[in-house]
């Protein structure tokens, strides 16, 4: 289990680290390279734009990834989509700016991100169901978070070369090539990530699934026919980890930076600081879910998200480092007391014959409601003079639908059931 937690963690981080770094480049220096004719405002607009549509693909790929994890197995998802997304976020880092290609430049980001997104559509899935399915039925929380720290190393990871590279370069540099040796080192960090996943056994379920001749045919189909409300209901509960998360590590960065004049160092300090915290907690978070169940911590956060963010932005708008650290921590203790047990709850809500693409495509539709449209939102109102306390009540609104629909959705503990496929309650 050691084995396999570590190399789901690994190649979770790789992969979110792909993922991160463009938000991180979109928040600071993609705008004015690749749409210099468009005003500061709108060109951060723009960024954002092209670091939504990874979002919009994500469900994309988990539905193709997810066929692929029913029919033939788990092990084959974490190959093929650790190289789509290592490709992709490579050549990110070659794509010349707007000065050189024109329109070509931005268009070439958009596909390129397309791509970074179906990728990272399907790992989410097979890192998660190859540790959970493998796990303990009293411990499968907490070895199905090990593949949710993930996301957060990849974001320090992101954040960290960024930092260096902000700091140890002049501003031309870093806007001439410092922004894109992130994105050149992706390749080597997918490489160690396949050679450590390349031992990696399939799971006791889908080999059980196999022999007994039960696979799904058009998992898909199945998940659309029988469990639509199931995918909605989780995609809504999700939406505010995700919302909450990409407003601290996204949306923070380019407000801070460009409306309160902020250093984009201090800010990436801070930023990270928050996140590093909600990585270390993660698993000491899941010990609980195996304890006391996933639902009652998942209404937990939602309720604590709801309540903080009119606090968080106050912070924020301090423009003072430990002020702005303690706002961006309470928020993500908050996000991270939900998706610390997510990888359990899942998988457990779906049975196992359908679980690749129904768990996936839920959790990813998720992050279009919640990540992909949150930092176009919050940078569109948060224009006038004062705090941005729209953001605050959209984040709260966001929080309280969440709510709504974790109450909805049935607890799974203990865990020892979880093979009984599961009706939601109507």
């Amino acid at each position: 289990m050691a084995r396999l937690a570590a190399a789901s963690l690994v190649g979770t981080a790789i992969e979110f680290f792909d993922f991160f770094v463009y938000g991180t480049a979109a928040a600071l220096v993609l705008g004015p390279l690749f749409f210099p004719t468009f005003s500061p405002l709108a060109g951060t607009l723009a960024a954002f734009g092209t670091f939504a549509v990874g979002f919009v693909a994500r469900p994309l790929g988990s539905a193709i990834f997810g066929h692929i994890g029913d029919r033939y197995g788990r092990r084959p998802v974490m190959f093929a989509s650790l190289v789509l997304t290592g490709c992709a976020t490579v050549a990110v880092g070659c794509v010349p700016t707007y000065a050189t290609l024109g329109i070509t430049a931005p268009l070439l980001l958009l596909v390129l991100r397309f791509l970074q997104g179906l990728g990272l559509g399907g790992e989410w899935g097979g890192a998660v169901l190859l540790t959970a399915e493998h796990a303990p039925e009293r411990r499968r929380a907490l070895w199905a978070s090990f593949p949710q720290i993930g996301p957060p190393v990849g974001f320090l990871l992101a954040n960290g070369v960024m930092l260096a590279l902000s700091a140890g370069l002049t501003d031309a540099q870093f806007r001439e090539w410092g922004w894109r040796v992130p994105f050149w080192a992706a390749g080597l960090l997918a490489a160690g990530g396949l050679l450590l996943r390349s031992s990696l056994a399939e799971t006791p379920q889908f080999e059980e699934l196999s022999a007994a001749g039960r696979r799904a045919t058009a998992p898909l189909a199945e998940v659309a026919r029988d469990h639509w409300r199931l995918v909605l209901l989780t995609a809504g509960a999700l939406a505010v980890g995700y919302a909450v998360f990409y407003t601290v590590s996204t949306w923070a960065l380019a407000y801070g930076t460009e409306r309160l004049g902020i250093d984009r160092t201090v800010m990436l300090v801070c930023v990270m600081g928050a996140v590093a915290i909600s990585g270390v907690v993660t698993p000491f978070v899941a010990v609980l879910g195996d304890r006391h169940g996933r639902r009652p911590l998942c209404l937990l956060g939602c309720a604590a998200s709801a309540v903080w963010m009119f606090p968080m932005v106050a912070l924020l708008h301090t423009a003072r480092p430990v002020l702005m650290f303690l706002g961006f921590t309470g928020a993500l203790l908050a996000f991270i007391t939900m998706f610390a047990v997510i990888a359990a709850y899942l998988p457990e809500l779906y049975e196992p014959r359908v679980r690749c693409t129904g768990a996936a495509v839920g959790y990813n539709l998720a992050g279009v409601l919640g990540g992909a449209l949150t930092p176009i939102v919050a940078t569109a109102v948060s224009t006038g003079p004062g705090a941005p306390w729209g953001v605050a009540a959209y984040l709260t609104v966001v929080a309280l639908v969440s709510l709504g629909c974790f109450a909805l959705l049935p607890e799974t503990l203990p865990a020892g059931r979880e093979e009984a496929p599961r009706k939601v309650p109507v």
